[in-house]
């Protein structure tokens, strides 16, 4: 298991330095979505 713990280290590692290759140093992530409020009591009635 100790072995497999080491390749998947390495392939974390790995992936980052490629996104970090390809993006740029600071990668930011997705800003979340700001949720809208709805009143949906109008269309009821």
């Amino acid at each position: 298991m100790d072995y497999i713990d080491k390749v998947l280290e390495k392939l974390k590692e790995w992936a980052r330095k490629l996104v970090e290759a390809l993006l740029g140093p600071d990668v930011q992530p997705e800003p979340e979505p700001i949720p809208i409020p709805v009143d949906d009591r109008s269309r009821r009635r």
